[in-house]
């Protein structure tokens, strides 16, 4: 990593690098789960007791419609989400999580959400620092994204 006279630039390079130093945590709880870090990514996109249209999923997870079909149709095989028509139009189809599928995301999520050693070894005044400035770039971004 070099140092910049640009200050966003560096941070974004840092973040990036933090990331994916802790990209192999993500790939081995996916393997412990039995999923694709592609599946668990999926599972995490639908929040328990929404409905989210197939699009909708490709969409946040940056692929076309026909990708995100095979994702849902292992899902679905390993009873963690339903897919149905919309009523409104049969030709959407909505996804909903299961109990188990329910039980996998909230599992995934709390050991997704535990910070990794070099975070949580930060003193609090960084760690608070951190968490505030990006939590004013998630609300910048989303934001310009209205």
């Amino acid at each position: 990593m070099t140092q910049s006279n640009d200050p966003a630039r560096e941070a974004w390079e840092l973040l990036w690098e933090v990331m994916q130093a802790n990209k192999p945590r993500f790939m081995a709880l996916a393997q412990e789960l039995g999923l694709s870090a592609v599946q668990l990514h999926a599972l995490r996109m639908i929040e328990p007791g929404v409905e989210v249209p197939m699009s909708s999923l490709a969409g946040k997870l940056f692929c076309d419609n026909s990708n995100v079909t095979g994702i849902v149709d292992r899902l679905e095989a390993r009873g963690l989400i339903e897919r149905h028509p919309a009523e409104h139009d049969r030709r959407v189809k909505l996804l909903v999580l299961t109990g188990p599928g329910e039980r996998i995301r909230s599992s995934a999520t709390r050991q997704m959400t535990q910070p990794p050693p070099e975070i949580a070894a930060l003193p609090m005044e960084h760690k608070i620092a951190l968490r505030d400035a990006l939590r004013a770039a998630v609300h910048a971004r989303a934001e310009t994204s209205v």
